[in-house]
């Protein structure tokens, strides 16, 4: 039988008398560090939210919580695909140092154990994870991987992509009844999980990856009737017509051909309905989860942090999908709500330069645990109570997924955007393209060849050279990412590079 959460508080402190009683350890009576929930949608682009600027949607809860909290306008993924991006965010590494991704290979153990979720488990948190890891962890030699469900107090995980079934994924096949649909039953798990750690007094962290709105679509049938027959904007970048100065390297992959083989050219508002619905799901979780807070009046000292691992090109450019560096797949949403500020409740915005290797460290802050050296984050809570600070002057966007044509290493700076295409065979050259993102968004201008921005390409170059330099000198020694220090090295003629990208084709 579940016990009500107003009687976590007299339970608690039955615990706690019982423990002094007994000279045990009186952790919760003492421990009054906040609460963390974290929170990531999986291929979810910032218009798919009202609190990003689109009428067309319907996100309450999402936007209540931006007006609670503080809402991040140049948030950045380091790396805009799943697997890697996530690997960053459980350790506040980039990729070259977390060495996960497809075609490469897993996270190994040693880098595992700096992760947020084991540090704060180490240092008292009651832990949870549901939905979508991501990734698998290995030991050393990268041979034996560790059963993640272990690392948690209470796991809702799956390998793999999951699924939208809720009975399909093991770990919750217990709410697939009451929950059919994936999305609502990770509402449900955080639901319980609140619950518990309630009654527990312990302070908790629950992470939760929702699968959606990751295609193949398969929105709740239970909201067919949001957006049914409804109409939506496009883009002002939507359309191949956009997309004419983008380098033919970025044309080369399964982002280009999308455009078409996903629907975007043809009917629009018809796989947009689905994805928004899918979006809407995310939302009625999240009022879920925000409810059961309340419920246990724990609402008050909880830190809620709600982001996506990627965004995601519906048809801006001409193109679909995720990958590439440009705005639609690389800037992501991001809101932040802590309850105990006097900042709250102010509808703020925050245009600093952020990117996803800043949780881990922000968390770790917001629990008081020092955070591992060689982290390349910074700590969010910083902007919350000053949004005119910053953490990061630069952020580099990678890519070394895909076609090895489509490679590349980019530099993001809060007003500006440099990509070098290095691929030169096969009859391509290499290329840069730089962008004005604070006065062109949406990407439509490359000033690469004009003159009139030739010290800011200059000092963007020199960015871009520092990041190549880092790679060099910090990336891990496996999973063949080495050899990209030379492959993004804009100084190196390609016969130097060219058998490195041949051999990138077939690794591992």
């Amino acid at each position: 039988m579940r016990i009500p959460c107003s009687a976590g508080v007299v339970l608690t402190a039955i615990a706690c008398i019982i423990q002094w009683g007994t000279g045990s350890v009186v952790a919760l009576a003492t421990d009054q560090r906040p609460n963390l929930i974290f929170l990531m949608a999986d291929d979810q682009c910032t218009y798919s939210l009202g609190c990003y600027g689109n009428n067309d949607v319907q996100t309450p809860n999402l936007d209540q919580l931006a007006r609670d909290g503080i809402v991040f306008d140049n948030h950045y993924v380091t790396t805009a695909i799943c697997m890697a991006s996530r690997a960053t965010v459980m350790t506040g590494r980039f990729e070259f140092k977390t060495g996960c991704n497809f075609t490469h290979g897993d996270m190994r153990l040693d880098t595992w154990k700096t992760s947020y979720p084991v540090l704060l488990r180490r240092s008292g948190y009651r832990t949870a994870f549901a939905g979508k890891i991501g990734f698998d962890v290995a030991d050393q030699q990268g041979e034996h991987r560790l059963k993640l469900a272990n690392e948690f107090d209470r796991w809702g995980g799956g390998p793999g992509q999951t699924s939208y079934k809720t009975k399909a994924n093991a770990s919750m096949a217990a709410y697939a009844d009451k929950y059919p649909h994936s999305t609502l039953s990770y509402g449900a798990f955080g639901r319980d999980f609140i619950q518990n750690s309630a009654i527990s007094g312990q302070p908790f962290c629950l992470s939760i990856s929702f699968k959606a709105p990751h295609k193949p679509a398969e929105p709740d049938p239970a909201f067919d009737a949001v957006y049914q027959n409804n109409r939506f904007r496009k883009p002002d970048n939507f359309g191949r017509e956009y997309g004419t100065h983008f380098s033919k390297q970025s044309k080369t992959d399964r982002q280009y051909e999308r455009f078409f083989s996903w629907n975007y050219a043809d009917d629009y508002d018809g796989v947009m309905a689905k994805y928004h619905q899918q979006v809407y799901g995310i939302d009625q979780a999240v009022g879920m989860i925000r409810k059961a807070l309340k419920q246990c009046n724990v609402d008050h000292n909880t830190v809620i942090i709600y982001t996506s691992d990627n965004g995601f090109l519906c048809g801006s450019h001409g193109y679909g999908s995720k990958v590439l560096p440009y705005e639609e797949s690389s800037r992501v949403p991001l809101i932040v709500f802590d309850p105990r500020s006097p900042r709250s409740g102010q509808n703020r915005r925050c245009d600093a330069l952020t990117g996803n290797c800043d949780f881990m460290p922000t968390l770790l802050t917001l629990a008081g645990v020092p955070v591992p050296q060689g982290t390349d984050g910074g700590d969010l809570m910083a902007l919350y109570e000053d949004s005119s600070d910053s953490i990061h002057e630069s952020l580099p966007l990678i890519n070394v997924w895909g076609n090895p044509a489509t490679h590349s290493l980019s530099v993001v700076t809060k007003d500006h955007k440099y990509i070098l295409w290095s691929y030169a065979g096969d009859g391509f050259e290499a290329s840069e393209e730089f962008y004005d993102t604070a006065n062109d968004p949406l990407e439509l201008v490359n000033l690469a060849g004009n003159n009139q921005q030739i010290e800011t390409l200059r000092l963007m170059r020199r960015r871009y050279d520092a990041y190549v330099r880092q790679w060099a000198k910090e990336s891990v020694p496996y999973n063949g990412y080495p050899r990209y220090a030379t492959v993004f090295d804009r100084n190196l003629p390609w016969s130097e590079k060219a058998a490195l990208t041949k051999r990138s084709k077939s690794q591992k």
